[in-house]
């Protein structure tokens, strides 16, 4: 079935089944639930075709194939896989992994926070996540990610603030906190984030 990409005006694209007008507000259908936003962060709606898949010609039966053993996914294409279910660019989300725990799955923080894009435990418990496991991990970092673009209407500085120092950080300070932790990790992403051709 066909969806659609819905266009904030920052610039980021969320894919969603559909979307629905009410008053000043927009709702969002994903399959992670429903997203409400005000129709100022919205810019445009890019309807997806469908095309149903090739049938494929009937094959004669043949010897099973062996069983090849998994080969582990490397975290650079987990990242890329995880901000194309979400509807980010994956060059924006491997820069926070980047700037997090430079891809390392097994980088914990002095405050405890695990894996490549560094959840703490409590978050990932939240977002029903195993922080140790690699691609989990990755998941809920990407989906939290959005969350926040979704909260703070498209604001990048705000959202990677929020990721760094948590949502009430963020809303006491109606923006960017005052902590130079926080602060030089927002320019570091967005530095990585434009050095790898992201605007």
């Amino acid at each position: 079935m066909a969806g659609e990409n819905v266009v904030l005006s920052s610039g980021f694209r969320i894919h969603a089944q559909r979307h629905e007008l009410d008053g000043d507000i927009i709702r969002i259908y994903t399959n992670q639930g429903v997203t409400e936003l005000p129709t100022g962060a919205v810019s445009s709606f890019e309807e997806e075709e469908y095309a149903p898949p090739p049938v494929a010609p009937a094959q004669p039966a043949a010897a099973p194939a062996p069983i090849i053993p998994a080969v582990p996914v490397d975290p650079k294409t987990l990242v890329h896989n995880a901000a194309l279910r979400s509807g980010l660019p994956p060059a924006f989300v491997e820069s926070v992994a980047k700037i997090e725990s430079a891809m390392h799955p097994d980088a914990v923080s002095p405050k405890g926070a695990i894996g490549v894009m560094q959840l703490m435990p409590s978050t990932a418990k939240s977002l029903a996540a195993d922080p140790a496991d690699v691609q989990q991990n990755i998941d809920a970092g990407t989906r939290l990610l959005r969350d926040l673009l979704i909260k703070y209407d498209g604001d990048v500085v705000k959202a990677l603030a929020a990721y760094n120092s948590g949502e009430g950080a963020v809303d006491r300070y109606r923006g960017l906190p005052p902590y130079r932790e926080t602060q030089n990790y927002v320019n570091k992403v967005i530095q990585t984030y434009q050095q790898a051709g992201g605007k």
